[in-house]
């Protein structure tokens, strides 16, 4: 275990109970419930749909601010986030794959293999497509300025605030611990469970050769991720909920985008999942 790594985790876990010391605002709950929104689409539109399958395309200023975005959920860097990803396609639910419940079990495919040093090294020669951009490998080697950033931001802000309008009731350290630490660890936990209870909980719509599953729930948790069974079936469409009921936030946003020009080639659902020949029968 990389305890330079994992010490600042366990800080933040312990100061998400200072919300029973510096109480709660609307505008700093608020602000967590938008920093977990905000840098959830920045994982699941970007690290996960753009970098590690390359379902849309973005120019360079939209893919290092959506990078950007993306680190400052405290998930490290793009291009460790896509080659490990990557590589849990390769391998889902064998030995190989370094978060499967089904392999390792449940608390190491949440959370015990983020922390181990085994999987602190990014491995480059699986994002050679990455890795030819100075910025986003830059951002992969220094990927705690943006959190920290963002802290020394929110602290700023619930500064200015007390001062500037104390009707709202919020300073420094209740923004800092809202809007930061719990914001961040909830995201944390909700991003691990798509590893860990998206492979155990929910149905199998798709006859994968992996146990991925769909979950409603998680699904609206995650912008759309919970549809694990059916982004495993289709992993390099841009789109993870195939039917009109199965809800992808993520997906709505990435058509948004699209159609301001942000972003372009979303890549269609394939042929074998518009169809439902190869569907698992309840």
């Amino acid at each position: 275990m990389r305890w330079r790594r994992v010490w600042p985790f366990v800080l933040m876990h312990a100061a998400c109970g200072l919300v029973f010391v510096v109480g709660w605002s609307p505008v700093a709950v608020g602000t967590a419930v938008a920093l977990y929104l905000l840098r959830m689409f920045g994982i699941t539109a970007f690290y996960h749909r753009c970098f590690s399958h390359r379902a849309f395309r973005a120019g360079r200023v939209v893919q290092f601010l959506g990078a950007l975005l993306g680190a400052s959920a405290v998930q490290r860097g793009p291009l460790w986030w896509a080659a490990h990803h990557r590589n849990h396609h390769r391998h889902a639910d064998t030995e190989r794959d370094a978060h499967s419940p089904h392999a390792h079990g449940i608390l190491w495919a949440h959370f015990g293999w983020f922390a181990s040093g085994q999987h602190v090294a990014t491995d480059l020669a699986a994002v050679r497509d990455l890795a030819a951009f100075p910025e986003l490998r830059w951002l992969d080697r220094h990927d705690r300025v943006v959190p920290v950033a963002l802290l020394v931001a929110l602290l700023g802000l619930g500064a200015w605030l007390e001062h500037a309008a104390p009707e709202l009731g919020t300073n420094a350290l209740q923004m800092a611990v809202w809007g930061f630490c719990v914001s961040t660890i909830v995201l944390f936990h909700v991003t691990s469970s798509v590893n860990s209870l998206g492979h155990l909980l929910g149905r199998r719509a798709w006859p994968t050769r992996d146990q991925s599953r769909n979950s409603f729930v998680l699904a609206l948790l995650t912008l759309g991720e919970g549809w694990h069974n059916n982004h495993h079936w289709s992993p390099g469409a841009a789109r993870q909920g195939f039917r009109w009921w199965e809800i992808d936030l993520c997906y709505y946003g990435l058509r948004v985008m699209a159609a301001l020009g942000l972003v372009d080639d979303l890549r269609p659902l394939p042929s074998r999942a518009r169809t439902g020949e190869r569907r698992l029968r309840p």
